[in-house]
């Protein structure tokens, strides 16, 4: 089964699907996409890390994301993605966008038996952002959830650490 739950900032999202990870079998694992470039990030970060405890098996990922999954869905019954907004930015930043993005979605449209959660930022409820960098991340971004939603069997919005069901398979 995938589940997708998406939020903005500190929703509750990440929270949420940690929960829900604990409710599916073990052992699971906890891929972890964000890379720390400033000293708030990587606190953030190590805050993270102390929150989930050292039980939990954590592999970081850069933009091998697809790779990853189908190398943990071999050895792992479940698997939690934190998050696919810092994952699209790598793959951006790497100029490997759309083939990424391809690998990815042809891996969800294969997948099956391994419980996946996929936390994703929900970044277009806001304005429209001045800069054109910006606009185009979010609207990959968007893209991005819309395309990972259609492979998923349940979807979440996050809003003031509260579950809102968009989709129950």
């Amino acid at each position: 089964m995938i589940t997708l739950v998406l939020g903005g900032n500190k929703s509750g999202k990440s929270d949420f699907a940690l929960d829900l990870l604990a409710k599916a079998p073990t052992p699971g694992l906890f891929i972890a996409t964000g890379k720390a470039r400033d000293l708030e990030f990587r606190q953030q970060i190590q805050q993270h890390r102390i929150e989930r405890g050292p039980e939990l098996e954590v592999m970081e990922v850069c933009e091998d994301l697809p790779q990853a999954l189908g190398k943990a869905k071999l050895h792992f019954p479940s698997v939690l993605v934190d998050s696919l907004d810092y994952w699209l930015f790598s793959c951006r930043e790497a100029g490997c966008e759309d083939a990424k993005v391809k690998e990815l979605l042809d891996v969800l449209a294969d997948w099956n038996d391994t419980e996946l959660v996929l936390v994703s930022c929900e970044a277009g409820l806001g304005p429209l952002p001045g800069g054109s960098e910006v606009r185009a991340f979010i609207r990959s971004l968007g893209a991005l959830n819309r395309g990972v939603a259609q492979s998923a069997d349940q979807a979440f919005l996050v809003a003031a650490g509260l579950p809102l069901t968009l989709k129950q398979g």
